[in-house]
């Protein structure tokens, strides 16, 4: 019988769903809604969409998201760094002059081609992509992140805009126009006032709603002390209605542009969706389910396409708001769609007095509770080539932006994979006194060895990346030591042997027979072994020295040559 729930994750949500959450779900929806609705619009306008747009889209996708999506607090939504993309294939799709009716059609046509291939991405299986960052890169990724939206918000918290892109011309924009005296000071009093209470209540009372008690006493601060007729933006009254149902529709002259942008977005959206996934997972215990993932995003963007919606991809600011308001499962994602539902239609103005700084006092408490220096810190202590990664990752989302600091990411936790291959850890073998096996006669310098044997230990398959590697410590052996007659290779850790590894050994071999010296292996997986007598390298490799056991084949060298232990 099909299991619904794991396809559906939505109905499993239901069906554990406890009372207590409700709650916590109930307040960091309403938290997440105070986000939701100015980030909404002012990256529907990035997209060169109307403002209005950014409101359905986020309605629609978390909806879909709750349903389809297997994470219990990740936000989807409209996001800055898919703004410019969607403006581009808009503007090569239309032209420049087009009006909001086609560019409204041709981005919901963009969110439901992304929607598809992502669904397609995730039926084929490719959320192994999950697995492609470390916890160091996620590390490193998570604090440049922080920072990153510390800078961006930091303009706003003082009142002013900054019209700078990256983190660097950002921070340069931002130093410029306090220098310039353009700080407005009741913004500046009350954005820190709003940041000061949510901290504090974190710190002191975490059970407290701070984000919430914050929002609601800047509204209230707005009218006891006009803060706006003092220059504080406000977020103004809401675009009032909701859509109908649309089929998005195109013309054949625009598919290969609209094909083209959806290709790019998808990977964008995809790269981003796992890398986030994967940084809240590890921070909260969960499992990735990559595939879902892509089902669950796939989903929230076809949604949407049907309620002149555009693109979306997560947002790291917006979940740790959910998560930092108590978010317990995607109910929290339901009420924010609920709430905006109904502010839309019932209340646009409810939220118009709310200060602009107390937004950026939200993301920038959000930005705090995603850096984690301590772990670096820890990574520094414990390994340094690892903390290395970490710092690589965080400078590449500090300097060249989120989504290619992630791509950055991503290459150093692969490329770190590919090292340990390339270069994997290798050991000669030896006895030692009060210790049983064979043991790195590097850490155990007086471990004893038999004349004419050599044990080796190669921590990695042999492959086309690193059989050379492993040919030239070989033959390092034999110019090291012309006594030498076996080279007992101490094969567990090898777990596969290629055709490119296969050719070499060859080769190796019989240039060792030349030499007298005979390859010998033990304790090699019987799968690898089976490729070995696939590859039919016993036509070289003598049968009989293959080993169970690095014991056994040290025996049959002592009864064959009669050699004695010495230090």
């Amino acid at each position: 019988m099909i299991d619904i729930r794991g396809w559906v994750p939505g109905v499993r949500t239901v069906t554990t769903y406890r009372a207590a959450w409700l709650p916590r779900d109930l307040v960091a929806g309403v938290v997440l809604t105070t986000l939701l609705v100015p980030q909404g619009m002012a990256y529907a306008e990035l997209a060169g969409l109307p403002a209005i747009t950014g409101l359905y889209t986020s309605i629609l996708c978390l909806l879909a998201y709750a349903v389809f999506g297997p994470s219990r607090i990740l936000v989807l939504g409209p996001d800055s760094s898919l703004g410019p993309m969607i403006a581009t294939v808009i503007v090569a799709g239309l032209g420049a002059g087009a009006g909001p009716g086609e560019t409204i059609a041709l981005a919901a046509t963009l969110s439901l081609l992304v929607g598809v291939l992502l669904v397609l991405a995730g039926v084929a299986k490719l959320g192994f992509l999950a697995d492609l960052l470390s916890h160091p890169t996620q590390l490193g990724y998570l604090n440049g992140l922080a920072l990153t939206i510390l800078i961006g918000q930091l303009p706003k918290l003082f009142g002013f805009p900054v019209d700078a892109d990256g983190l660097i011309a950002e921070a340069k924009g931002f130093a410029e126009g306090v220098a310039a005296g353009r700080t407005v000071p009741a913004a500046l009093v009350i954005g820190v006032f709003g940041l000061a209470v949510i901290l504090a209540l974190r710190t002191w009372l975490p059970r407290v709603p701070g984000v919430l008690i914050a929002v609601v006493l800047s509204i209230a601060a707005v009218a006891a002390f006009g803060l706006q007729e003092r220059g504080v933006d406000l977020v103004g009254a809401l675009p009032q209605g909701f859509p109908p149902f649309e089929v998005p529709h195109f013309s054949l002259g625009q598919l290969s542009v609209l094909a083209g942008g959806a290709l790019g977005i998808t990977l964008v959206s995809l790269t981003d969706t796992i890398s986030t996934a994967s940084a809240f997972a590890a921070r909260t215990g969960q499992e990735v389910r990559g595939n879902q993932e892509m089902v669950g995003i796939g989903a929230a963007n076809i949604a949407a396409s049907f309620f002149q919606g555009f693109p979306v991809s997560t947002s790291g600011s917006r979940t740790a708001v959910a998560e930092q308001s108590g978010a317990r499962t995607q109910v929290t994602g339901v009420v924010g769609a609920v709430a905006i539902s109904l502010m839309l239609l019932f209340a646009p103005g409810l939220l118009r007095d709310l200060p602009q700084p107390t937004l950026a006092a939200v993301v920038i408490a959000a930005a705090v509770s995603l850096a984690d220096l301590p772990g670096l810190v820890r990574l520094w202590k414990r390994r340094r080539m690892e903390f290395g990664l970490g710092i690589a990752a965080f400078l590449g989302v500090a300097i060249l932006g989120v989504l290619p600091g992630i791509a950055v990411a991503v290459g150093l936790s692969v490329l770190n994979v590919f090292r340990r291959v390339w270069w994997p850890y290798q050991a000669v073998l030896g006895r030692a006194d009060g210790v049983s096996g064979y043991h790195d006669v590097s850490v155990h310098p007086a471990a004893r060895r038999l004349p004419g044997l050599l044990i080796f230990r190669f921590d990695a398959p042999l492959i086309f990346a690193n059989v050379r590697t492993f040919r030239d410590r070989i033959r390092g052996f034999m110019a090291a030591d012309p006594a030498l007659k076996w080279i007992i290779v101490a094969a567990e850790p090898i777990t596969d042997v290629d055709t490119t590894a296969a050719d070499t050994l060859e080769e190796l071999d019989e240039e060792l027979n030349a030499r007298g010296i005979s390859l010998v292996f033990a304790e090699m997986k019987s799968p690898v072994q089976q490729k070995i007598d696939r590859y039919q390298l016993t036509r070289t490799i003598d049968p009989a020295h293959f080993f169970p056991t690095v014991e056994e084949a040290v025996a049959a060298y002592r009864r064959e040559t009669g050699a004695k232990w010495v230090f």
